[in-house]
């Protein structure tokens, strides 16, 4: 267990920012995977005077569900951690329940540990959890493999919250022996044994296996040949994954594209052809100068552009591009497309100097009396904006690979 440590502590190190006193948030159920995760990372901030933030999830699907959260925060409290409850309320829907649950999770998680102003949250994947992936993917799933360090899957919620996984190289039984030895106890949930998940299916398959655990794949390598920040131009010799990261970043969504549908795009930028297309909700435009990823504008593109209503002083995101902060008075966010003709003189002037493309898409602030101005444009705008864009995409692409500065 002593190498184990140590490679944990190895992990900290690299993907950490040294010195940094923010809260280190860990998501925390009350596994023996968790269990073991928060005491280490206990152990380890310690050192580094950072305080632990272990945030539990109820997904209310199961009638022991409030009486486990009890017992994770008090296990999570009398170690030494911060705690807090988070809850999934509301109805659940009636198929694909363990898609939903894991979304609303990572929107929870990741809400939580914006607002505890942590911007890493741990999670306790082990090298179990990928053993079980790369069966349910021989056995037909596209389950992916958990990464090691990578941004938050919510969007919005997530935005500036990155994901580590510091046990990947660690076998579940392992961890378990480790935590006997310390006396600790830990929940078993039935839901993993339930054969009617692939994923508990596999966990059996893999029960008393003496798989080897593969190497730690290294960070994808960041794109070359990009920029941008209300749009984004690449290189045509972009990766597939670097491609639908440009899709989902400069359209705001949250659906990656379909694999063939990526793959015909992919062919076509490589073939050098010129061409306009749609995919995920951006449009992309494919020239001489690469390709540039845009927002497909037009309130007839699935999800639209809804408004985005904002009290004096509220802050939202629009449109998942866009995080705007309203100032004195009540604003509607809407798309600039339609509204251009009733800009400030200024402002249709500066609205001159962005690429035809992007000019729709951009947030403009209607407030009360009907007044139209956008706060990319205004020299001096009472209502902040802040572009998602090109910092999603960064995340995305292996450009942050450890804890920024906040």
């Amino acid at each position: 267990m002593r190498g184990l440590i140590e490679d944990f502590d190895a992990v900290l190190k690299r993907r950490l920012r040294p010195g940094a006193t923010t809260p280190l948030a860990v998501g925390f159920s009350g596994g023996s995977d968790s269990l073991a995760l928060l005491r280490l990372t206990l152990g380890w901030a310690a050192t580094a005077n950072r305080p632990v933030l272990a945030l539990t999830v109820d997904h209310g699907l199961n009638p022991a569900s409030p009486d486990w959260t009890a017992d994770a925060l008090a296990k999570a409290r009398a170690l030494g951690a911060q705690v807090r409850a988070l809850h999934w309320t509301g109805d659940k829907p009636s198929t694909g329940v363990a898609a939903a649950a894991r979304a609303a999770r990572h929107a929870l998680l990741a809400t939580a540990a914006r607002e505890a102003g942590a911007g890493v949250l741990l999670l306790g994947h082990t090298a179990d959890d990928r053993l079980e992936a790369a069966r349910m993917r021989a056995e037909g799933s596209t389950t992916s493999d958990p990464r090691q360090w990578a941004p938050s899957p919510a969007w919005p919620q997530g935005r500036g919250v990155f994901l580590l996984r510091p046990l990947l190289a660690a076998r579940r039984g392992a961890l378990r022996d480790w935590l006997s030895e310390h006396g600790e106890t830990w929940l078993e949930d039935p839901a993993n044994a339930d054969i009617r998940s692939p994923r508990a299916r596999a966990r059996a398959v893999l029960t008393g296996e003496d798989a080897g655990v593969p190497p730690i794949p290294p960070d994808p390598p960041p794109p070359t040949g990009f920029a941008g920040e209300h749009a984004l131009r690449l290189s045509r010799q972009a990766s597939a994954a670097q491609i639908a990261a440009a899709c989902l970043c400069a359209a705001g969504t949250t659906t990656p594209p379909r694999g063939d549908r990526l793959e015909r795009l992919t062919a076509r930028l490589r073939a050098g052809e010129d061409f306009t297309a749609t995919l995920a909700g951006a449009r992309i435009v494919a020239d001489a100068a690469g390709v540039l990823f845009v927002r497909e504008a037009g309130e007839g593109r699935r999800g639209g552009l809804s408004p985005l209503l904002l009290a004096a002083g509220e802050a939202g995101v629009w449109d998942g591009r866009y995080e705007i902060t309203a100032g004195a008075g009540h604003v509607a966010i809407r798309p600039l497309g339609g509204l251009a003709s009733r800009l400030p003189a200024d402002e249709r002037q500066a609205l001159k100097g962005f690429p035809v493309p992007v000019r729709p898409g951009l947030p403009a602030a209607v407030d009360a009396s009907g007044a139209v101005s956008s706060p990319i444009l205004a020299r001096d705008a009472a209502i902040r904006a802040r572009v998602l864009i090109r910092e999603r995409f960064e995340a995305a692409t292996g450009f942050i690979d450890q804890e920024p500065a906040t």
